[in-house]
């Protein structure tokens, strides 16, 4: 191993002297370079990973301009990502694949580690990628028409509902086009849908109620999860999905409560997932986009969104590649998304249907179903029959 690291400096210190990215200096007739400081060389089954400083007086875009020279030298499968003066050049044994077809099986091995499994989507490896909602709370998806980020959600959600339980998820969706979680509207696991501002800002108030509810009982039983309560009380996950959700940004009333739930949702058990078609700096800005811990940014018109967004390259992304996206969870890193069809969702997620709803007002969707023995009912049950007392 010792003999291989040291074969695998030598070759990247070559290149950097090929491509003129040292500082040279002169004393008499002697000439000294300056190299980048080479700190780690990781050997992965995927491939080769390089971290690297530059020095001093060594502009770091010189680095990136010259990303071709490592191109040349390592071929096309590569990344190169910086922080600050600091780059991690991974070199990959293979490309991203042009494609991925969801099939639950296979994924599902990625998400038995997790409580609130995310599914990603497959890198320059033969595994499924998913983080957890718990450990990195709140979640960013934006890219434009046609890159990807609408089946990426319905992967989310149907994923998501088939490996965790009614009683131990909830979900309230907001589709302020009326284009997207048809699929989903008759789904146990689906308290509400929500198709105009008023209908959201019904589900918003309830959810900010809940919010100083679960509040109230962390001070009750003196703990800081509510993943940590005792299990008689413990209540539901809850995720809040909105998309397009830069429709709302001149509703201050509603925009508050979502940037309370981004700030203290965590330890309450309360989690966004928010989506848009093109990143707005005034929706993004602030409290909101510092609390969106993820970010998943498909093929994004230009820098600038792509920059607003937090996923540096997304603007990059070919129209060939439709479902590729870069992952802003620690490092950025390039992903393509499983693509889950419409059809094949509504039979992933078929077992969890209940009866058709009683009550349909004003848009929303209102599931209203039998109480189970071992299942714990809705807060929103509660709170309007408090209300009505």
């Amino acid at each position: 191993m010792f003999t291989q690291k040291s074969k695998l400096k030598r070759q990247l210190i070559k290149t950097f002297r090929a491509g003129g990215l040292h500082l040279t200096y002169k004393n008499g007739s002697t000439i000294q370079y300056i190299l980048p400081k080479i700190h780690a060389i990781q050997v992965l089954n995927a491939g080769i990973r390089y971290v690297f400083t530059v020095p001093l007086g060594l502009n770091p875009s010189d680095i990136e301009n010259k990303k071709w020279l490592f191109e040349a030298k390592y071929g096309e499968n590569i990344e190169l990502v910086r922080n600050n003066k600091t780059f991690t050049l991974s070199v990959y044994k293979s490309d991203l694949p042009d494609s991925l077809t969801y099939n639950y099986d296979d994924i599902s091995i990625a998400l038995s580690d997790h409580i609130l499994p995310i599914i990603c989507g497959k890198g320059r490896t033969s595994s499924y990628f998913a983080y957890d909602l718990i450990e990195h709370p709140h979640l960013l998806i934006a890219g434009t028409t046609g890159s990807g980020k609408s089946t990426q959600l319905r992967s989310i959600l149907s994923t998501l509902i088939a490996y965790k339980s009614p009683s131990e998820l909830e979900l309230y969706l907001a589709d302020l086009k009326r284009s997207e979680f048809h699929a989903f509207k008759n789904i146990v696991h689906v308290k509400s849908v929500s198709t105009s501002k008023d209908d959201l800002e019904v589900v918003l108030t309830k959810l900010n109620h809940e919010l100083k509810r679960r509040g109230d009982l962390l001070d009750q039983y003196e703990e800081t999860h509510t993943h940590d309560l005792p299990k008689e009380v413990r209540p539901p996950y809850i995720i809040l999905c909105i998309d397009e959700v830069v429709l709302l940004k001149k509703e201050k009333k509603l925009m508050a409560i979502i940037e309370d739930i981004s700030s203290i949702g965590r330890a309450l058990g309360v989690f966004l997932i928010l989506s848009m078609q093109r990143p707005d700096a005034q929706v993004l800005d602030g409290k909101l986009k510092n609390n969106l811990t993820v970010r998943m940014g498909f093929r994004h018109t230009d820098g600038t969104n792509a920059r607003i967004t937090g996923t540096p390259r997304a603007h990059e992304i070919s129209r060939d590649t439709p479902g590729r996206f870069m992952l802003k969870l620690d490092d950025p890193v390039e992903l393509q998304s499983p693509y889950l069809t419409l059809d094949k969702a509504r039979s992933l997620i078929a077992p969890y249907k209940v009866e058709k709803p009683k009550s349909v007002k004003n848009e929303v969707v209102v599931i209203e179903e039998k109480a189970r023995p071992q299942e714990q009912l809705s807060i929103f049950g509660v709170l309007e029959d408090e209300k009505t007392r």
